[in-house]
């Protein structure tokens, strides 16, 4: 028994999950981004249920769905203080907690950075991290809240997780990303996975999850931060690569 993740398209470029404990049988999501997409989606597997949705921050493609999706299934809504800005919340989660879904464990861990309040949720026995938009497969979230200090703290959390962790992103983002990190420079590990990428875009695929040993190898935000001594030394080559793409 375990933790079945099922991972769809919604909206333009966002992924949703659905998140099913296999003991429990209880359901959440996570994340609102298209009330119809995740109703469709749940109707696909054959579930009529939604006991949960996990938000991880507060933008609409994120959070903009709560409100219908919690008035067709009396779902209860959990998620960081800041999405009270513009949905209905029922639980506050702060990192270090546990939330418990049936009996699977998420750990709730900072990702603080492309929003201050950004979380994530951590499958540690299952070793899978739902990360929304703090790295995406050789990319990561734009800092529209935090500083580099702060986005570069998630990252290393995220680097610090076991090579297999599998990480799911809340966003389709990768061919763009791809270029961006050829630019600076291909190695071998680039190159290999830049061709396997835009063989799965042309056939329609998803690159999304990816793992975290993957990420370490090829995704520039990691690589060139994780060469210099110290976290002061790190997030300021962090800053510099986010405003290189920022303007790519």
């Amino acid at each position: 028994m375990g933790l079945k993740v099922d991972i769809f398209p919604a909206l333009q470029d966002n992924y949703g999950f659905i998140l099913q404990d296999e003991a429990s049988g209880r359901v959440a999501i996570i994340d609102a981004p298209e009330p119809r997409a995740i109703t469709e989606r749940l109707s696909a597997l054959g579930l009529n249920r939604l006991d949960y949705i996990l938000n991880t921050h507060w933008h609409p493609d994120h959070a903009g769905g709560n409100a219908l999706l919690k008035k067709r299934y009396d779902a209860e809504i959990y998620g960081p203080h800041e999405v009270t800005r513009i949905a209905p919340l029922d639980h506050v989660l702060t990192p270090g907690v546990v939330f418990r879904l049936g009996e699977t464990v998420l750990e709730v861990i900072d990702l603080g950075g492309h929003t201050l309040g950004h979380i994530g949720y951590y499958d540690r026995s299952g070793g899978q991290a739902f990360v929304a938009d703090t790295i995406f497969p050789l990319g990561c979230g734009r800092l529209f809240e935090g500083t580099q200090e702060q986005m570069w703290g998630a990252l290393k959390r995220i680097a610090e997780l076991p090579d297999d962790t599998i990480l799911y992103s809340a966003h389709e983002y990768t061919l763009s990303n791809l270029k961006f990190a050829e630019s600076l420079g291909a190695d071998l590990a680039l190159s290999e996975r830049g061709a396997k990428i835009r063989v799965m875009r042309e056939r329609g695929e998803a690159t999304v999850p990816s793992t975290v040993a993957e990420e370490k190898a090829t995704n520039p935000f990691l690589v060139y931060p994780l060469q210099e001594k110290d976290f002061a030394a790190q997030a300021a080559k962090f800053g510099e690569l986010r405003r290189a793409k920022d303007q790519f």
